[in-house]
């Protein structure tokens, strides 16, 4: 039968209809789109200079934003902030995937705020997916004490698209966050192979976290990041593991015999630690503090910000001349017909670049020509 409560046998029984579900919209939600307030350039730059975080966070949010509208905005703001800047130590952690970045910094930071005083800002660089673009962010949730104190900001950002282990727009974020008082600043890249070394270019201290186990004194050679390392760390220096370390410290010390000596007179150390336990991070952070007196003693400190200044300089020229071109509208029009003709074997790849790079250069030409009247 399909419906036995109503079988004779059954009578005396009572079927209810049940209790009614409440609706799944919230009847005390207010009608309409909710609109977070949008600050004005002098309204941004004031919550910056006094420290407000949210406010810091919306301006790092509009400096890496694509939109030609906050790219010009962010501009005036970072601007406005320029002459607050330059006052902290920059610190950047690079190593393979898996090293123990984000754990370290955990304690580092701890570490530092205790010893120190003063603000931390982390900008921990994520990864972004080649076939969603979109990126996890998530280097946050292994840093579990360091975002309980008052004193740290962390700010995760995808690289979108960026080489070199680093965002595009993190060079300009630590100008923001030098302006609201963050006088120790921590770059954590996205874990570098042998060549991707941007992060250099925008630190002070460039600390490389290594691994036991990751070959002999050749295999250091052929890494070309530690021959711009100011020091060397290997983490997971604990248990079993702290003999397998020692060993790796030695063959990277005898590997860094064979580079040249660096610009600062600064022979680069390799020391042991253990992220996870905290071992050794005394001995990490007394090696930083003795680098940034020496370079500070001997004047190489000034010159390494002159030169990472004019480096920014020359890759914000590149990039906006990219951007420039694959935004004009005559070469959008053309890229997809040079495309055909690449596929169609009808020219070769370099033919069909050289041609649309001199029909862009003759649109400014034409462009300038139109302008000047003549």
């Amino acid at each position: 039968m399909e419906h036995p409560e109503n079988n004779e046998e059954y009578k005396g029984l009572q079927v209810n209809e049940g209790v009614q579900q409440p609706s799944i919209i919230n009847p005390y939600l207010k009608r309409g789109r909710y609109r977070r307030h949008e600050y004005t350039v002098d309204e941004m730059v004031e919550g910056i200079l006094k420290g407000d975080v949210t406010i810091l966070s919306q301006a790092v949010t509009l400096v890496e934003s694509i939109n030609p509208d906050h790219y010009a905005k962010a501009q005036e703001v970072i601007n406005k902030c320029l002459p607050y800047s330059g006052k902290s130590v920059r610190i950047g952690i690079s190593g393979v995937p898996g090293a123990g970045k984000s754990t370290s910094i955990d304690q580092f930071g701890c570490h530092v705020l205790d010893r120190t005083g003063g603000k931390l800002a982390v900008l921990a660089i994520d990864p972004s997916s080649e076939r969603s673009k979109g990126s996890i962010l998530g280097d946050k949730t292994r840093m579990e004490k360091l975002t309980q104190r008052d004193g740290a900001f962390i700010r995760p950002s995808p690289t979108a698209g960026s080489l070199g282990g680093v965002a595009r727009k993190t060079r300009e974020t630590i100008i923001l966050c030098e302006a609201a008082g963050y006088d120790k600043i921590f770059v954590e890249t996205v874990g570098v192979g042998q060549s991707e070394t941007a992060c250099h270019s925008m630190v002070d201290f460039f600390l490389l976290i290594q691994l036991s186990g990751q070959g002999d004194e050749l295999q250091g050679i052929k890494r070309g990041i530690m021959e711009i390392s100011d020091g060397i760390a290997i983490n997971k220096c604990d248990g079993n593991n702290v003999d397998k370390c020692q060993m790796a410290a030695t063959s990277l010390r005898n590997a860094l015999h064979f580079f040249p000596m660096p610009a600062s007179g600064w022979t680069p150390k390799v020391l042991c630690y253990s992220g996870f336990f905290g071992n050794g991070i005394k001995e990490v952070w007394d090696m930083i503090f003795q680098y940034i007196d020496f370079v500070k003693a001997n004047g190489y400190f000034d010159i390494r910000r002159n030169e990472q200044a004019k480096y920014w300089m020359y890759e914000s020229i590149n990039e906006q001349l990219r951007n420039s071109f694959y935004n004009n509208d005559i070469i959008q029009e053309r890229m997809s017909k040079a495309e055909e003709r690449v596929l169609r074997g009808e020219m070769t790849s370099f033919t069909a670049a050289q041609i649309l790079l001199d029909t862009y250069f003759d649109d400014l030409k034409g462009l300038r020509i139109r302008k000047e009247g003549y």
